[in-house]
């Protein structure tokens, strides 16, 4: 959300508007001229000879002669309506819509809306850089970018609506805030957490104090996560899973307390936090859930300035969240996750891809928190002996249960045992020392690297040399230029000479999937290297299996699943194979140890052995001083863009500097939230967020997930089933006035004569208000987080696809979307994204106008209507019948806008112009004729060819990933033997 500033021209919807109305001006006088209207009494500047259409056209006549004044009389009659669109222009370019975001999510009727939009428009910014990563990845893979690629980018901004939901819900959207048990944060006893009939975690027993900083350890897939995520409420009533025992935070059994229930009293801090950020500045990030209470705006500052000052980033408030570093992100996500100063604070893998001074600062943040604020903090983390001095309590995940940790145990640091029955043997370790005496002749070099990204130089002067089968590390702390060094070997610049031939993992290495199962990457890689004459004796796949000691089975196991679904080390030594089989004569790879824990970390470094070992030089980009040593890896230290840099024994900064937090005791923490509380009681009823609305958009979907998890109890109340039931009357009355509002040329045969030129008026002014009773109808829908991120992050992608569009006549790509999210999520969303994406798309570049609330009901029952298709249709079946719905409704789109636009568009004076009083059938073939000149058999054609062939090309993915997305209707309920148990 942006914050409201003061008032300042911008000139580019202003300079839109101008050109758009000397547009409808040429389009004035080219109408008057092709029909008959450019004639009169003055000079003849073109003699043209009049030419009647027969039957049934006969009262059409086009060209004729063209005079001065007929011309004069064309332009002057344009004027008004290109004065209308000047001044539109002038408005939007005076007011930024955008702010309005931030204050009607706070409060009113269109919260939902407003704060999806709010969603969206933070998301812009990673949209674009979600699509600039993607495409990078491509070509480090050797592809060219198509339609394919919008896969992964629609992956990754669906990863980003999980965790936005995860956010919204864990700050409080839609709840009920209640009062906690400040003494005992934690009691588990016999619990178990789990997914359909799979348990993934068993806690016998989990009892933690204030005060406390208890750390939890395990290996990558053991179930940390499922712990923390149990603990906060996710996976019962987000995450589809289940839970048995007994589970209780703040003195709430959990699978009765939803998280937006509880948000007062728990703080959680998930992975990735950037991913999860729900606003676009730093000091709203951290205020959100204030905001989402109700609390006065001058309250929310007082207690952001607060937090922020006490955690020492006071001088990031003002900033935006996607400019944040690992380590600042972190932070921010701690100050939002404390900021209503929380009985339990839940931190899960906070110093992944920090380097050594983040990691020192995150660390203090934490012990300060437990040891000086009182708040019982519970962290998952791999990187644990960053709290081994600071840490109260030790917790360990050993095949699959959860058990207290000795002293004696946790310094000792057994081998963790294997991770599954296909495994052959352990990763074996190479000695250090053979990596440093290779002597072959050089596979990698580059002299004098200097790479500028914008105004910022992020290699100042970078020379290296590899041998073949060679290891070498770039070491150096975040922002030293280490990533920018190696996609700049990869894919030089013209002015860059390299030698060899590298090829780079990136340390967002999942962008280098496009397909949807292993074998099919596998297949696909292989497939390329023939192409390019490679010859090689070990298939992808079998270098996949060699990486992780697999055998048949194990293998055969894995090529089924999707690349997303494999652990993270495991996708990490895919990513490895894939470029493989390019045969480079060397691999970079960009931080391999991110987010990985021991056992991930040897399948990683066995990959890269085995890599030198066959003769390719390694060149790895770490902060991770260990693991490198582990390669043997020759160092080459870098900072401040500089390899190899000069090595000083300077210590790492202290973190002695960041202010103590003092939080409140637990007592007074409680009694200061009844102080907010009755503050907020202040705000009117109708401005804060109330539980009666948490409910989910699913137009023929299952019901949400939290409902389902809490037996109904969310939106199950008869106030707010009749709510709905006069939002739905209130909708269908809403579309009945627009579609009114479309067809006035031909309601008006139904209004006296007298009436009759108020009604294109009073249709104009019909349709904005139309617009908002429908909004304020659907927005019941948006009170699930879920529906709410997704509705957001997709129309942040249906903007760019409608700017990316813009002025290509007719290949209007944003119909794709609309299309198959309206068929995946149903109607009541379809419209809602119809609705959002219009809205958002026209704030971004200033095209408000008469015309916006046309657009947007158009766009809205293209979205619905793709919801109310048949619902067994599946496979080809289903593509086809999206195909022929899409061609329909680009052509339906464009009868319905031009319709309310074809009399002010043609004006009078011409022989198709609107006739007040004219027969009907004369009325609608002048249309239908201006129709078929203006967007027909042109626009509307290529928008359906475009619809229809992106329906082709990628429908079958995009559909697979939005289902896979599909919050709620694709998670199996838990076990009846494991719902039955008490929550006693």
């Amino acid at each position: 959300m942006t914050r409201a500033g003061r008032l300042r021209l911008r000139p580019g919807p202003l300079r839109a508007a101008a050109g758009l109305a000397a547009i409808f001006v040429v389009a004035r006088v080219v109408y008057r001229v092709l029909f008959h209207g450019a004639d009169g009494s003055g000079v003849v500047l073109l003699p043209l000879a009049a030419v009647r259409l027969p039957a049934p056209f006969s009262w059409v006549t086009l060209l004729g002669p063209v005079t001065i004044d007929g011309l004069w009389d064309a332009i002057l009659s344009a004027l008004p309506i290109a004065a209308v669109i000047l001044l539109c222009g002038l408005l939007n370019a005076l007011f930024d819509i955008s702010r309005a975001f931030g204050l009607l999510a706070r409060r009113g009727p269109l919260r939902g809306i407003a704060r999806a939009l709010a969603v969206a428009w933070s998301t812009l910014p990673g949209l674009g850089q979600a699509v600039r990563t993607v495409h990078t990845a491509q070509r480090l893979r050797g592809e060219k970018a198509g339609p394919r690629m919008l896969v992964p980018v629609l992956e990754r901004t669906l990863e980003r609506a999980a965790a936005v939901a995860n956010g919204l819900e864990l700050r409080g959207f839609g709840g009920a805030p209640v009062d906690g048990e400040c003494l005992t944060p934690v009691t588990v006893r016999d619990a178990a957490f789990g997914f359909g009939d799979a348990p993934v975690l068993s806690v016998p027993q989990l009892s933690l104090g204030t005060g406390v900083l208890a750390v939890a350890t395990g290996p990558t897939g053991s179930g940390k996560s499922t712990m923390l995520r149990g603990l906060a409420g996710l996976v019962d009533h987000v995450d589809g899973g289940w839970s048995t025992g007994v589970v209780e935070v703040a003195g709430h059994a959990r699978r009765r307390t939803p998280p937006r229930d509880s948000s007062r009293l728990v703080g959680v801090v998930l992975q990735n936090p950037r991913e999860g950020f729900c606003s676009e500045l730093v000091r709203d990030e951290i205020g959100l859930s204030l905001q989402l209470r109700g609390v006065a705006s001058t309250i929310v500052t007082a207690r952001v300035d607060e937090v922020a000052e006490r955690l020492g980033i006071a001088h990031l408030r003002d900033r935006a969240v996607h400019a944040l570093s690992a380590g600042e992100a972190t932070m921010v996500a701690i100050a939002a996750a404390v900021v209503e100063r929380p009985i339990l604070l839940l931190v899960d893998e906070p110093l992944a891809d920090l380097d050594a001074d983040a990691r020192a600062r995150v660390v203090a943040a934490l012990e300060s928190l437990a040891h000086e604020g009182g708040v019982c903090v519970l962290v998952a983390e791999h990187r644990a002996a960053a709290f081994e001095d600071v840490a109260d309590e030790w917790w360990t995940i050993e095949a699959g249960s959860l058990s207290e940790q000795s002293e004696t145990k946790r310094l000792s640091r057994p081998a963790l045992p294997p991770l599954d029955s296909h495994r052959v043997s352990a990763p074996s370790l190479r000695s250090p020392a053979r990596r440093t005496e290779v002597a072959s002749p050089s596979a990698l070099s580059a002299s004098h690297v200097r790479i500028a990204l914008d105004d910022t130089i992020a290699v100042t002067d970078a020379t290296l040399s590899l041998a073949r089968g060679e290891i070498a590390a770039v070491i150096g702390p975040n922002g030293a230029g280490k990533s920018s060094l190696l996609m700049a070997l990869a894919l030089p610049p013209r002015d860059l000479v390299v030698t060899g031939r590298p090829v780079l993992v990136p340390d967002a290495s999942d962008d280098l999937f496009t397909r949807d199962t292993v074998a099919a990457e596998c297949a696909r890689a292989d497939r390329r290297a023939r192409r390019a004459d490679i010859s090689s004796q070990t298939a992808t796949a079998e270098r996949f299996a060699a990486f992780l000691d697999l055998d048949t089975g194990g293998l055969r196991e894995r090529m089924t699943r999707h690349p997303l679904d494999l652990s993270l080390g495991e996708r990490r030594c895919l990513a490895i194979a894939l470029q493989l089989a390019r045969a480079p004569e060397a691999l970079l790879i960009d931080e391999p140890t991110r987010g990985l824990d021991a056992r991930a970390r040897d399948q990683v470094r066995e990959a890269l052995s085995r890599a030198a070992d066959a003769g390719t030089a390694v060149l790895v980009a770490t902060h991770d001083v260990d693991f490198a040593h582990s390669l043997g890896a020759r160092i080459l230290p870098m900072s401040d863009g500089v390899v190899p840099a000069a090595v000083t024994d300077e210590p790492h900064r202290s973190v002695d500097h960041l202010p103590h937090i003092d939080l409140p005791s637990p007592v007074e923490r409680a009694t200061d939230s009844t102080s907010v509380r009755a503050q907020s009681a202040d705000v009117p009823e109708d401005s804060r967020v109330s539980s009666r609305f948490a409910r989910s958009t699913n137009g023929g979907e299952a019901a949400s997930r939290s409902a389902r998890s809490t037996n109904g109890s969310e939106g199950a109340s008869p106030r707010s089933t009749n709510g709905w039931h006069g939002g739905r009357l209130a909708l269908l009355a809403a579309n009945l006035v627009a579609l009114a509002a479309f067809t006035w040329p031909f309601v008006a045969v139904a209004v006296p004569s007298q009436a009759t030129a108020a009604v294109p008026w009073v249709a104009l002014a019909l349709a904005p208000v139309a617009v908002i009773v429908a909004i304020a109808a659907l927005d019941q829908t948006v009170r699930s987080a879920h529906t709410l991120a997704y509705l957001g992050v997709l129309a942040a992608i249906g903007t760019a696809l409608r700017i990316a569009s813009t002025g290509v006549g007719g290949v209007e790509a944003v119909f794709i979307l609309l299309v198959l999210a309206g068929r995946a999520f149903g109607a009541r969303f379809g419209m809602l994204l119809g609705v959002a994406t219009i809205l958002l798309s026209s704030t971004v570049f200033g095209g408000f106008g008469p015309w916006t609330p046309f657009q947007m009901f158009a766009c809205a029952w293209v979205g619905g209507g793709a919801g109310l298709l048949p619902r067994r249709v599946r496979g080809w079946g289903e593509i086809v019948m999206l195909c022929a719905y899409g061609a329909v409704a680009s052509y339906l789109f464009g009868l319905l806008l031009n319709l309310w636009f074809w009399p002010f568009a043609i004006g009078s004076g011409t022989t198709i112009s609107y006739a007040p009083g004219a027969p009907l059938v004369e009325n609608l073939g002048s249309f239908l004729l201006y129709s078929l000149v203006t967007s027909t058999a042109g626009w509307d054609t290529l928008r359906a060819i475009t619809t229809i062939a992106g329906v082709v090309l990628i429908g079958r993915p995009v559909l697979a990933a939005l289902r896979r997305a599909k919050p709620v209707a694709l998670r199996a309920p838990a076990p009846p033997s494991t719902r039955d148990v008490s929550d006693s």
